[in-house]
């Protein structure tokens, strides 16, 4: 399926990013990144290392002008990925799709229910996907490169 016809069904609409707004983005990704080796709780480091892979996520689409609808925003954000950045990058939203039902049980849930591993493999992967997101928008979209 094509980002236009998630449009057509009222899941993104039309957005122009500028640079800032990608840059302030990045600031939010970088600043999460940090946070997230912080001597938290697991729960507390896995949160936060999620939303850096959420915001970067956020850029791609955001680079493509799209934003999603507020209903499933997460959800369409991430499976947004591999639409964009190919195939290859399915697993990768198969992973953080798995995340965001981890982090939402955190939210809502209960507590403890993230290991520090899990949490330092969010951390490194949301890293890792940091250098795809800006190496993709050098490529593509340098007006919005950082």
């Amino acid at each position: 399926m094509t980002l236009d016809v998630w449009a057509k069904s009222g899941w993104l609409k039309a957005h122009t990013p500028t640079t800032q707004q990608v840059a302030a983005i990045f600031g939010v990704v970088d600043r999460d990144l940090e946070d997230s080796r912080r001597n938290l709780s697991p729960d507390g480091q896995f949160n936060i290392a999620y939303n850096a892979a959420l915001q970067l996520c956020a850029i791609v689409l955001l680079a493509e002008g799209w934003k999603p609808d507020k209903l499933n925003a997460h959800y369409r954000t991430i499976s947004a990925l591999p639409v964009i950045l190919g195939k290859l990058r399915q697993d990768d939203a198969d992973y953080l799709d798995a995340c965001r039902a981890m982090r939402n049980g955190l939210e809502y849930d209960a507590a403890g229910k993230v290991s520090a591993k899990e949490a330092k493999e969010l951390r490194d992967f949301a890293a890792e996907l940091r250098e795809i997101v800006v190496t993709w928008l050098a490529e593509k979209h340098p007006e919005l490169s950082p």
